[in-house]
C-alpha cells in the first residue's frame, strides 16, 4: 500500500487459526455499544469453506473472506485488530474483497452487518453499499440464519449490496 499500512494479501490456511483470534478480539469493540459478548461458537461458517481469504499484514492484523451467494461476492468477515483501528486496514481490505469480486466476474458485493453500529452499515454505506429490502434466496437465507442464531437480539441487522 505504500504509505505503511500493512499489505493486503492471500492468506494461507495455516493462518486460519490467528484469524480467529483476530475476529475474536475484534468482537471485543462491540461491547463499546452495548453489543455482546457474542457466544466464541457464533461464527456461522469456516475459512477453509469459503471462496476466499485475505490478510492485512504479516503477521495478519486483519482479514476479509469472501463467499459467492446468489451469484454475488460475499463478505463472510470483515475483522481488523482494535489496535490498528482508523488506519484504512479494513477499508483496503473491503477494497481487495471488491478487486477480487470483479476479477471473478461477479455482478455485485453482498453482506449482513449491524445497521446502527458505526464501523458497520455507516462503514459500508460511505463505500457505496446500499440497504437490500428484499434480498434474493441465499441472502434471505443467511439472515434467517443470523435471526435463528439470535444475532438480531444485539440490535437491527441488514443485507446491504454494492453493485459492481
Amino acid at each position: 500500500m505504500g504509505d505503511g499500512s500493512p499489505t493486503i494479501r492471500p492468506a494461507t490456511p495455516g493462518e486460519f487459526g490467528r484469524l480467529r483470534q483476530i475476529e475474536l478480539e475484534a468482537d471485543l469493540l462491540y461491547g463499546t455499544v452495548g453489543i455482546g459478548p457474542f457466544a466464541a461458537d457464533d461464527v456461522h461458517y469456516r475459512l477453509d469453506e469459503v471462496a476466499a481469504v485475505f490478510a492485512a499484514g504479516d503477521p495478519p492484523v486483519g482479514f476479509v473472506s469472501i463467499d459467492v451467494v446468489d451469484g454475488c461476492a460475499h463478505i463472510d468477515q470483515l475483522s481488523v485488530l482494535t489496535e490498528h483501528g482508523g488506519q484504512g486496514i479494513g477499508r483496503a481490505l473491503l477494497d481487495r474483497a471488491v478487486r477480487w469480486a470483479r476479477d471473478t466476474g461477479l455482478a455485485a458485493v453482498t453482506l449482513t452487518t449491524f445497521r446502527d453500529v458505526p464501523w458497520n452499515a455507516p462503514f459500508y454505506r460511505r463505500a457505496g453499499f446500499t440497504v437490500v429490502d428484499d434480498p434474493p434466496p441465499g441472502l434471505a437465507e443467511l439472515r434467517a440464519a443470523e435471526r435463528a442464531e439470535g444475532l438480531d437480539r444485539f440490535g437491527p441487522r441488514v443485507a446491504m449490496r454494492l453493485p459492481l
